[in-house]
């Protein structure tokens, strides 16, 4: 694997990189060499968090985890993904059965999969879609109480979703077609 390590508001010494790494060592069995992992860890107030993206053709794998200590937090995001991977290993072995792909599914071991347990679409929601600004797409938002709002972006005339982020910010999410 092939990893891409940041520092967010700290200095990822190389003690900590080099936990990062043999702590993933044991996905070495399910991803290839030429995997690429991105991981950026950063430090807000007492917390310590690490974000892990792996990029996997159609699909990224990504957790995050913020705890006291980063030890704890790499320990926490490498379980993360690996039950992900567990999860949705069915999942994806359906999705890439015809494309070549640098994981290997019979490493896994699947956890049981019960449909009743799978999570499913039980509502569908259709509405207008206006144009309007970013600005007053945050207030419409903020309006309903929502945690997200889609709308009309009226400079770009594309369809773009601004949500509440935990900072208390908002972000806006621009598909790229």
């Amino acid at each position: 694997m092939k990893f891409t390590i940041y520092g967010k508001n700290m200095h990822v010494s190389d003690g900590l990189k080099e936990t990062l790494k043999k702590k993933f060592e044991k996905f070495d069995r399910y991803f290839d060499k030429e995997t690429e992992v991105y991981a950026t860890f950063s430090k807000e107030k007492n917390a310590q968090m690490l974000e892990v993206t792996i990029p996997m053709g159609k699909t990224i794998l990504r957790a995050e985890e913020r705890s006291e200590d980063m030890a704890g937090s790499i320990e926490a995001v490498v379980d993360k993904l690996e039950g992900q991977l567990r999860k949705h290993k069915t999942k994806l072995q359906k999705r890439y059965a015809n494309e070549p792909l640098k994981f290997n599914f019979d490493a896994l071991e699947s956890e049981e999969e019960d449909e009743a347990d799978m999570p499913k679409v039980v509502r569908t929601k259709k509405f207008a879609v206006k144009p309007m600004s970013v600005e007053e797409a945050t207030m419409q938002m903020e309006l309903l109480g929502h945690d997200f709002f889609v709308f009309l972006n009226a400079e770009t005339e594309d369809v773009n979703v601004v949500y509440a982020r935990k900072d208390g910010n908002f972000g806006l999410i621009e598909p790229l077609f």
